[in-house]
């Protein structure tokens, strides 16, 4: 059974520049596997030290990766075809960031954010009327917001740490809208147009497209047509077609890559490069 000291103790070996040393190290907390989880969690969390909790981070990363690529594929294997399924595969890659998060903590939060809401939608409004409530609620009452200042760091890109700083990419941000939607039986979709995911509004009689990195703001065809051929991309009508469930989930994905590309991370690159691997296989 190992201890806190041994912990400690490797974790101070991992700062000896002798590469023999690392390697001895690095096998020790592979023969240790998850029984050095929880200690290493404590260290990550308890210390002040900025290297030391980057270094817990990588160890807790690297004994924990393969069981959630194993999780991750059995999911897949279950189907990712509709919004809760979607939800459990966006809280499964959050792992990835956060190798010892408590996966239904972030159920419990998006159900509580839902049952916040829901009252104010009990009565008879109109589809827009349901529609602007709830992404008032999102983008001023809870204060979900796009990250202007740090746009590329991966946390933006993981739903849990979405949650609990309020920012995020414009696909993390539409994703939390979806979740609280899909508890509030609302036609709240994904649009997978590039370089910006966007959400729409699909009711019975309407249709609105909503930017959730602009809080949640309307827009029109027009403007996204504006947009893109401002950014050199000629518009094609499947461009704002509802995105499936499997495209979301890989699109999200590539976001990750793109963020631990730019911090020249080239080991997480590959993982997630091999996660991509399962989930477009299952989109074939």
């Amino acid at each position: 059974m190992s201890t806190r000291a041994e912990i400690e103790s490797l974790m101070f070996l991992l700062e000896d520049p002798d590469p023999f040393v690392q390697e001895q190290v690095q096998l020790r907390f592979m023969e240790l596997g998850d029984r050095a989880v929880p200690l290493l969690d404590q260290i990550r969390v308890q210390t002040k030290d900025k290297e030391e909790k980057k270094r817990a981070k990588d160890v807790l990363h690297k004994l924990t990766f393969s069981t959630l690529k194993g999780d991750f594929a059995e999911l897949l294997l279950e189907g990712v075809g509709n919004r809760a399924q979607l939800e459990r595969a966006a809280i499964t890659l959050a792992r990835f960031g956060h190798p010892t998060l408590r996966e239904s903590e972030y159920v419990k939060t998006l159900d509580h954010f839902a049952d916040m809401i829901r009252p104010s939608l009990r009565y008879k409004r109109s589809e827009r009327e349901k529609m602007r409530i709830l992404m008032k609620f999102i983008f001023e009452d809870l204060n979900f917001r796009g990250d202007n200042k740090d746009y590329h760091n991966p946390a933006n890109g993981f739903i849990d740490q979405v949650i609990e700083r309020r920012k995020g990419l414009p696909i993390s941000l539409s994703l939390v809208a979806m979740f609280i939607a899909r508890r509030l039986q609302l036609p709240v979709f994904g649009v997978n147009m590039p370089i910006h995911f966007i959400l729409a509004f699909v009711g019975d009689i309407e249709e609105q497209l909503i930017d959730p990195y602009d809080q949640g703001a309307e827009v029109s065809y027009d403007q996204c047509y504006f947009f893109l051929k401002k950014n050199n991309v000629t518009p094609k009508p499947e461009h704002f077609k509802m995105a499936s469930d499997i495209d979301i989930l890989a699109r999200c994905i590539r976001n990750l890559m793109h963020s631990y590309e730019r911090n020249e991370e080239h080991d997480r690159v590959q993982e997630l490069k091999s996660l991509l691997g399962l989930v477009e296989g299952e989109a074939v």
